[in-house]
């Protein structure tokens, strides 16, 4: 569930805009962020970028419908015939002063999100019932949660209490330029490769909403360019990295095998 990462080197990241400046002034201010933006268009690895960049260790959770606020907080393991409290997570991004970043923050109850509450303000506070204990957030420490508004419903949708605790950032899809970039810096492709699959993206994504759920992602892209680098066709590559990854239908899927066949000219 939780990734302790104390990067040595900073992972590529391609900017797209003010994100690194507005990331260091939240760190450097305490405050928290928030970063919406579609799946696969680069958060994760933004937030993993910017831990590296500041020498931060990275404690990454995924939500999910049955996290609780234990994991999140900690938890009495029983061991050696002795009760012992274990850290969750966020609980030792607080004590290390590291950042803290919950991945699709909406999937989790929000009974469990309140927990965040009181280190999402200007207490930054992490109360600890089951000990007794009542963590003051050093300088060091922060706090980021992401989510994708494109799966928001009435159900899964922030609380404004909690939203309105964080700083936000808005992501996309990068400009055709830019995603080129990420792609050869990812996978050492070469710009002709690059500029195939990116207008392979932007042609299925035109495709949203109508037959396909989901637009084809950066992750996606970077995957199929991989793929062709080690030294499978094309084709292949893009069916098994992008075109099977978006759809089970098989006449959806013929149809972005045609977009793909026209892009490689085969």
């Amino acid at each position: 569930m939780d990734l302790n990462t104390h990067n040595l080197a900073v992972p590529f990241y391609q900017a797209a805009g003010n994100e690194i400046e507005i990331f260091e002034h939240a760190w450097k201010n305490r405050l928290p962020l928030l970063i919406k933006g579609p799946t696969g268009c680069g958060k994760t690895r933004f937030v993993t970028h910017m831990a590296a960049r500041l020498g931060r260790p990275l404690y990454t959770v995924a939500c999910h419908d049955d996290l609780t606020a234990a994991d999140l907080v900690g938890r009495h393991l029983i061991g050696d015939s002795q009760t012992i409290w274990c850290d969750g997570p966020l609980t030792r991004a607080v004590r290390e002063g590291g950042i803290c970043y919950l991945d699709e923050i909406v999937e989790a109850r929000k009974d469990t999100t309140v927990v965040l509450h009181p280190l999402a303000d200007d207490r930054r506070l992490l109360p600890i019932d089951r000990t007794g204990e009542l963590l003051a957030a050093p300088p060091e420490f922060m706090l980021v949660v992401s989510y994708n508004p494109g799966y928001q419903n009435l159900l899964k949708g922030m609380k404004p209490s909690t939203r309105q605790r964080f700083v936000s950032l808005r992501f996309d899809f990068p400009d055709a330029a830019r995603e080129e970039a990420v792609l050869r810096g990812e996978t050492g492709c070469n710009t002709d490769l690059a500029r195939r699959l990116v207008g392979i993206a932007r042609a299925l994504r035109a495709l949203k909403d109508q037959d396909l759920e989901e637009a084809a992602s950066t992750r996606l892209l970077v995957y199929a360019a991989t793929l062709v680098h080690a030294g499978m066709p094309p084709l292949a590559a893009c069916r098994a990295a992008i075109v099977d990854s978006l759809t089970d239908d098989e006449e959806v899927a013929s149809a972005l095998m045609e977009v793909v066949s026209a892009t490689f000219g085969e």
